[in-house]
């Protein structure tokens, strides 16, 4: 049988999606080219809008419209401006917003230290957090990252970072499971969590 390249392609662009695999990524790939109602060309179409559509928060990081930049959360004047929520993703900044259990603004690192992936400090958008502790005068950070040992190094490299600065740093009490992340947690956990923060010491 020919060497069908565009299927090929196809398969490894799924399989570098998480928790997708190579078997997974071929049935995927399967039941998009044999679908004979134009589902090839509906997730094409999502996935340009999408494209352009959707950016990252020039402040926060978190998912947004590209012509709403900063987002809805960074510019609302309701929320407590003086404590900012630190989390790994905008992922789990949706997850921390559907508990309601945080009213303050956010800031996602896009990531953690993880020196077998090659993440270090240099990756993180830690400066960033630093520029809007000075420019929006925040009073307070909390930590919100999981309990798996990647989650607690970078908890201490940033309370290390933040203890030449005069702001508050604290973070989520651990009703997470341990090794958890904050994406896989359900909504009254987090909003315990959250109420329940701790000052580091």
């Amino acid at each position: 049988m020919k060497h069908l390249i565009p299927l090929d392609n196809l398969v490894a662009a799924l399989s570098r999606l998480p928790g997708v695999g190579r078997r997974t990524a071929e049935r995927m790939a399967m039941a998009v080219v044999q679908d004979q109602k134009g589902l090839m060309r509906i997730l094409a179409n999502a996935l340009l809008e999408a494209d352009e559509g959707i950016a990252c928060c020039e402040r926060c990081g978190n998912m947004t419209l590209t012509l709403e930049n900063p987002c809805g959360l960074c510019i609302k004047p309701r929320r407590d401006a003086q404590i900012l929520c630190v989390v790994e993703t905008p992922s789990d900044i949706m997850k921390i917003e559907q508990s309601g259990g945080f009213h303050g603004r956010y800031h996602a690192l896009m990531g953690k230290l993880s020196p077998m992936h090659g993440t270090g400090a240099a990756d993180l958008r830690v400066d960033r957090l630093l520029q809007r502790i000075a420019d929006e005068e925040i009073e307070e950070i909390l930590i919100a990252l999981g309990t798996d040992v990647e989650s607690d190094a970078t908890a201490s490299y940033l309370k290390e970072v933040l203890a030449t600065r005069e702001v508050k740093v604290s973070r989520i009490a651990f009703g997470l499971p341990a090794g958890s992340a904050i994406e896989y947690s359900d909504s009254s956990t987090l909003a315990r969590a959250i109420s329940g923060r701790q000052e580091m010491v």
